[in-house]
């Protein structure tokens, strides 16, 4: 306990008590279930099928036709009704249903899918009146069980839609059970979003002043200060911030953890072959140390072919494998035990130099050095446009899962601690489409994390930041955020927060601004206790110092520490006592 002021000639007791969240608005709930599994049969459809016409096929062909010459039959497997796709000459030949469209409607759409030959990939279309197509969501689809795709878009006209689905393989049959498409407003939208965040990332807090008889203090004010907030919120940062001290005071009065932009790549650290230098990150990951700040340690390895150095695209094959176990022992040695995560291998997905190198097991085996290094750091996966781009083949989120699966059944890698990256480089966001990707990606249960959060320049920039923003702090899986804006001399790399010589906001700033004290990171709650002494507050998870002063204490004022977690786990009246 810490006291400020004088003596007090009061003895003051203060008790918190912890409740749960609030509905904000009563609209329709959004299921955020999803599954990765491929499943003898099928779940039911989600909302009832929304308005899917006999989603459950139970009704024979009722409500579907053929599209694009495809047959289409009726067929029942171990009581199960399903619709099946034949004799397919087109990749877009499939069965089909129409529907109508609202405009301004954010719909999430979901379905059972499963192929007559195992994993090919099978996407939900929507062809609309005016001969505009709208990418819903992809799946790969086994043969023998049925796996769930789910996606969504927003509408932007009304009118008449055609759903459909399509596969290049036109070999394939395509089975489909289970269908739903449930429109949103934008309003149930943001509640959605507004009871997830009173859920999982406050709670309601209830402080009661009374004096050392136990007696109620009415007017007594109360000021609680957060001083660490539980959910990470942060940007990433460049060696600029070691000399300009308003780059320092400008991070650090918002964030709470960072991701170096290059000085920890291996581009930087050993830019000739046998010749390392740490100095400019470890100077980095000293002064974050003294303010308090997370580092993600950012990359062991970079797949893509542009980022190698010289002297490592020389290497034969049996060079490069030494030396790439050489700077992974080196990197993640001397940071051990100081970062709160390492990705690994950057984009894995799109890209496969050390594959084309090493052999197809290459970035498994990256990791399985790394859980040799430091088992006890959380191993991540960094991918782009799974949530950002529906129509990127290479990286959506049953490609992901299939990665990160590799990845963990790779022989000794099954006690690493991994984690799924999501570097989210957007041009125009899809809010539906990331929702429900982020749900069918959290179905792996491992920890989430937005890592290079930005929007392409543009007149919408400012709006797609927030929306994007909202969206994944307000989703129950994503369990840290992390901004790719950190300055340079010359300028940040897509989006910029602020100017880089007086470090004041741009719009994009205010943004963050905004969020941050909306959300309560960082923020402070102040009020005065009713006539029973009560004072009530929503605060965000963290740490905060609570600060009483009455007009009866000599005292100037009285702090202890608070600490406010999910309510989901045990919480205890808190009681705090203050004499002379």
């Amino acid at each position: 306990m810490k006291n400020i002021g004088g003596k007090h000639n009061l003895l003051l007791l203060l008790s918190t008590f912890f409740f749960g969240g609030f509905e904000v608005l009563n609209a329709l709930p959004y299921d955020y279930t999803a599954s990765a599994e491929c499943l003898e049969n099928p779940h039911k459809p989600q909302y009832g099928g929304g308005v899917i016409v006999n989603a459950e096929l139970n009704e024979g062909l009722k409500g579907w036709s053929s599209f694009g010459n495809a047959k289409i039959q009726h067929r029942e497997s171990k009581g199960n009704k399903f619709i099946v796709a034949l004799g397919r000459n087109q990749q877009h030949a499939s069965v089909s249903q129409k529907v109508s469209l609202q405009s301004g409607k954010l719909y999430t759409f979901s379905a059972w899918i499963q192929a007559s030959k195992g994993g090919v990939p099978v996407t939900a279309m929507f062809k609309t009146g005016s001969g505009t197509y709208i990418r819903a969501g992809s799946i790969v689809a086994e043969s023998n069980c049925w796996s769930m795709l789910k996606g969504g878009f927003p509408a932007n006209a009304s009118g008449p839609a055609e759903l459909y689905f399509e596969s290049k393989d036109a070999s394939v049959e395509i089975w489909v059970d289970s269908i739903s498409l449930q429109p949103f407003t934008e309003e149930e939208w943001k509640s959605h979003q507004d009871q997830s965040i009173a859920k999982i990332r406050k709670s309601n807090v209830k402080i009661q002043a009374v004096d050392k008889q136990g007696k109620p203090l009415a007017n007594a004010k109360i000021s609680i200060q957060q001083k660490s907030p539980t959910f990470p919120f942060g940007c990433s940062l460049t060696k600029y911030i070691l000399k300009n001290t308003a780059y320092q005071n400008w991070f650090l009065s918002r964030f709470t953890v960072a991701t170096f932009g290059d000085e920890m790549k291996w581009y930087s650290t050993e830019n000739t072959q046998g010749h390392e230098d740490y100095s400019v990150a470890d100077a980095m990951l000293q002064f974050t140390k003294q303010h308090n700040i997370a580092v993600r340690g950012h990359n062991v390895f970079w797949d893509d072919p542009f980022y190698q150095l010289g002297w490592v695209k020389s290497l034969s094959p049996q060079q490069l494998a030494s030396a790439t176990q050489k700077r992974l022992n080196s990197v993640m040695n001397k940071y051990k035990g100081q970062l709160i995560g390492w990705d690994v291998v950057n984009e894995n997905l799109h890209f496969n130099f050390f594959e084309s190198k090493m052999g197809a097991n290459a970035s498994a085996l990256f990791y399985n050095w790394a859980i040799r290094a430091d088992a006890a750091t959380t191993l991540f996966l960094n991918e782009y446009n799974t949530i950002e781009e529906s129509a990127d083949e290479a990286t959506t989120p049953t490609k992901y899962l299939r990665k990160l699966k590799e990845m963990r059944t790779f022989p000794g890698n099954e006690r690493g601690r991994f984690a799924i990256g999501l570097e989210s480089h957007f041009t125009t966001p899809n809010i539906p489409y990331i929702r429900s990707s982020i749900d069918t990606l959290a179905a792996a249960g491992v920890p989430i994390w937005i890592t290079e959060l930005d929007v392409a320049n543009g007149p919408k920039q400012t709006l797609y930041l927030e929306q994007i923003l909202r969206e994944t702090y307000a989703h129950p899986h994503i369990q840290g955020i992390v901004l790719w804006a950190g300055p340079t001399e010359k300028g940040c790399y897509r989006m910029c927060l602020t100017d880089n010589i007086n470090f004041k906001n741009l719009p994009n700033g205010d943004v963050v601004d905004k969020l941050i004290h909306e959300w309560g990171l960082k923020g402070l709650v102040s009020g005065t206790t009713d006539a029973k002494g009560f004072f009530e507050a929503s605060l965000s998870h963290g740490d905060y110092d609570v600060s009483i002063t009455h007009p009866n204490s000599k005292s100037s004022s009285l702090v202890q520490r608070l600490n406010v977690k999910s309510t989901a786990s045990s919480q205890k009246p808190l009681f705090l006592k203050f004499s002379s």
